[in-house]
């Protein structure tokens, strides 16, 4: 690549970078049905033109904002998976993960809680798409110990989209809470997964595998 082009070409990666700062800071007021385009353009200081050479609609951009603040996440869940020791210390570890995480880009994540259920079908159906994607990664990791013989494979997904769920259910409370309570929403979440290991641990006894006690 010339010098030439690389310097556009970092130019062109800003010019992102800015419109999906200025989107985030102002979905902080509304949601992104209400987002206009030359609101964004407007804060982010360029022209509407400018905006479709990185993003077909507003839909396009919420998709964007979607893939950083969860695309990141997976490699770090990733990580804490692959780690030695028993699942419910990289569970625990998990949890500190998604804490620091939503710590960090606490607007990201009111963006994820907020439009998850919103009106914008494009950014739900991402939004999803990176939670299945999430719980069949937590379902591998999980299928690789001992404990899981005997599990299916959609019994495995079902556990992995709990812990997945749970995981939401904590960054909401996070965000809830603030610093100042940080600690609590912390220990009460460990304290649940604690308790879904633990029908882990008798998924399989009887009266559960011959499907007495299943839908």
């Amino acid at each position: 690549m010339s010098h030439t082009a690389g310097i556009r070409q970092t130019q062109k990666l800003r010019t992102r970078q800015a419109l999906l700062d200025a989107a985030l800071v102002l979905l902080e007021h509304q949601s992104l049905s209400s987002l206009g385009l030359r609101e964004v353009t407007r804060a982010a200081g360029v022209t509407p033109t400018a905006f479709y050479r990185h993003f077909e609609d507003t839909a396009a951009l919420g998709v964007a904002l979607v893939e950083e603040t969860l695309g990141s996440l997976h490699g770090l869940i990733g990580a804490v998976l692959a780690e030695t020791g028993d699942s419910e210390e990289r569970l625990d570890r998990s949890v500190e993960v998604i804490a620091r995480h939503v710590g960090a880009q606490p607007a990201h994540f009111r963006f994820i809680a907020r439009e998850q259920h919103g009106g914008v079908g494009p950014v739900r159906a991402a939004i999803a798409a990176q939670l299945l994607r999430f719980a069949e990664e937590v379902a591998w990791a999980l299928g690789q110990e001992p404990e899981a013989a005997g599990w299916s494979e959609e019994d495995l997904l079902m556990l992995g989209g709990l812990y997945v769920d749970h995981m939401v259910i904590t960054a909401s409370a996070l965000l809830e809470a603030g610093p100042a309570r940080e600690r609590e929403v912390i220990r009460v979440a460990r304290r649940r997964l604690r308790l879904v290991t633990i029908g882990r641990a008798h998924w399989l006894d009887e009266g559960w595998t011959n499907g007495v006690g299943r839908a």
